[in-house]
């Protein structure tokens, strides 16, 4: 006999238990379903426990090669990636059971194992021991996430060519390692090993690295990666990727010349394809593009009444925050509740290498393309007493307005804890706020945001301290 509730969430990813809690909050009946643990890849072999790895590369880059600068003097200087590797596994536990509380303290039931729709208001949920329980619900939510596209040809074999989840687990670092694709994944796991001072060519497609971001962007993270010895080779196509008894070869090639490039590991970093094979959403009529992706409009339905899908497998915008924004959209929908839609151009996006990239809307290019006419607002970090305190000052911040009407078209910034700034930036999009009102806004000193407030200044050709 089928479980009954008001909704079901198929994922339990920063996406699916997102839209579980509010939809909770907002008095509806919840289960949440996921066939492998809680918080997704995010929590669990994604940006959480990367993040705590970055860290600890930032203090093994310090000692390593800015010990002089700093005052520091040790002749044998011991770094352990496992411990490294523990710290950033107790962090990620730490998160994952608080994401199990929070559904305890929502009371939404939580079963685990493999979801398949039975009918368009039915799923069944068959665990690991193969029992198999039905939950029918009025609406259900698809929040499957994406996995790792590998080409069929390169074998993953977890240990010589691997992806984000093998690399992220090991506990012993490779002596070189070829990184394919220039993303955030890429860039991150390079700025990782080359602190520790592992050998790392990234071999890029297109014609620079972190391709997505802003061209002046690019320039300056691969200038500041050749400075730390991270070798960039863009514009090369992968031909091939083996696994050799000593490491792996990958060919790459350019202009008609094949390279061969020989390392302990192989890192494939060159994108994601949605988790919607296998839950029988064909079968119940739901609309799958071509690349595999959920269709849905803007308040998360797909064509199917009652059925919904958000994140990753909707393939809008692969990033865990805009795919929790997602899931309060979806389930404030739902319930008939107050709510709002989202310009997923215009959603903040960050990469946590070294330099950190952090932007949002337009790029200078996409700008002119669509016939803006536009003023950059342009400062460096150079100047900036706080990042000149913390010996991390390579960088700028950009803005792109719209010359006509004074509109934040896009931010651009590579630098100190850029993460950090962009909520300021995204908050004033949001508020039709431009950026008179950004340089009029007192910026306490010394901080790092002070750098926003002089790029405000510049877009009007005043910065202060330029």
């Amino acid at each position: 006999m089928a479980e009954n509730f008001d909704v079901v969430v198929i994922g339990a990813g920063p996406a699916g238990y997102v839209a579980a809690i509010r939809a909770a909050q907002l008095k509806q009946k919840v289960a949440i379903v996921d066939k492998q643990w809680l918080g997704g890849v995010c929590l669990n072999v994604g940006c959480i426990p990367s993040k705590s790895l970055l860290k600890n590369a930032e203090v093994a880059h310090t000692l390593r090669e800015r010990g002089r600068e700093f005052g520091f003097s040790m002749d044998n200087l011991k770094l352990d990636y496992g411990v490294a590797v523990k710290r950033s596994r107790q962090n990620s536990d730490r998160l994952t059971k608080g994401v199990g509380f929070l559904m305890k303290k929502n009371n939404i039931p939580v079963f685990m194992g493999d979801a398949k729709f039975k009918s368009k208001d039915t799923v069944l949920v068959t665990d690991k021991d193969g029992k198999a329980t039905e939950l029918k619900a009025k609406n259900i939510i698809v929040a499957t996430g994406a996995s790792a596209a590998t080409p069929a040809a390169w074998k993953v074999d977890g240990e010589k060519v691997v992806t984000y989840w093998e690399a992220i687990l090991q506990d012993k670092l490779p002596k070189s390692v070829v990184v394919i694709g220039s993303g955030a994944i890429g860039v991150e796991f390079a700025t990782i090993w080359n602190s520790y001072g592992v050998e790392v060519t990234i071999v890029e497609m297109l014609p620079r690295i972190v391709p997505l971001e802003d061209e002046e962007v690019s320039k300056e993270l691969e200038k500041e990666f050749k400075k730390r010895g991270i070798k960039a080779m863009v514009g090369h196509k992968v031909e091939s990727v083996e696994a050799t008894k000593g490491g792996v070869k990958v060919v790459v090639s350019a202009d008609g010349k094949q390279t061969t490039l020989e390392a302990d590991q192989a890192l494939v970093a060159i994108g994601f394809r949605p988790n919607s094979k296998g839950l029988g959403l064909e079968e119940v009529g739901v609309k799958i593009s071509e690349r595999g992706f959920v269709e849905i409009n803007e308040k998360m339905q797909t064509n199917v009444a009652g059925i919904w899908a958000i994140g990753d497998v909707t393939g809008k915008l692969m990033l865990a925050h805009v795919g929790s924004a997602m899931g309060i959209i979806c389930a404030e929908n739902i319930a008939g509740a107050e709510t709002t839609t989202l310009d997923y151009e215009m959603m903040p996006r960050a990469t946590y290498c070294q330099p950190q990239v952090a932007s949002f809307g337009l790029t200078e290019a996409q700008a002119k393309e669509r016939g803006y006419s536009i003023k950059i607002g342009r400062f460096p970090f150079q100047p900036n007493g706080k990042a000149l305190g913390m010996g991390d000052y390579a960088g700028f911040v950009k803005l792109i307005i719209d010359e006509k009407y004074g509109e934040i078209l896009g931010a651009h910034m590579i630098g100190p804890e850029v993460t950090e700034l962009l909520p300021e930036l995204t908050l004033a999009h949001m508020m039709e706020l431009t950026p008179h009102e950004i340089a009029r806004n007192v910026h306490a000193h010394p901080t790092l945001s002070e750098a926003i407030m002089e790029a405000a200044h510049g877009a009007d050709g005043s910065p202060i301290h330029l």
